[in-house]
């Protein structure tokens, strides 16, 4: 994937994970600055979403951890386990909200 193929992908992804806080019912904050998405939860945590030009990767700063996710099979994948993106960002986020948030796209 060339330099401007990952740019792109990453704003898409970013972008989809903005909407789907919006669409949420949760109290959650976010603010997006050159690249990077931070989202603020009403008890002061934050998960850090973050590009990595260098090798291709998102990175996902939380409260449970940190995570790197390739892109690999038309999604997200975890580097370690090979988990989806956004169905585990819904678990990090419904975690540091004390509510369940739901950020995958409905069918």
């Amino acid at each position: 994937m060339t330099e401007t193929e990952f740019s792109q992908l990453v704003d898409a992804t970013l972008t989809q994970i903005e909407q789907a806080i919006e669409a949420s019912d949760a109290d959650i904050d976010f603010e997006m600055t050159a690249g990077i998405l931070e989202l603020e939860f009403e008890n002061g945590s934050k998960i850090i979403i973050n590009r990595q030009s260098a090798t291709q990767e998102l990175w996902v700063a939380a409260k449970s951890g940190g995570y790197h996710y390739l892109w690999k099979d038309n999604a997200w994948r975890n580097t370690r386990d090979g988990s989806e993106l956004l169905s585990s960002l819904g678990r990090y986020v419904s975690e540091q909200a004390g509510e369940n948030v739901t950020l995958e796209e409905q069918a």
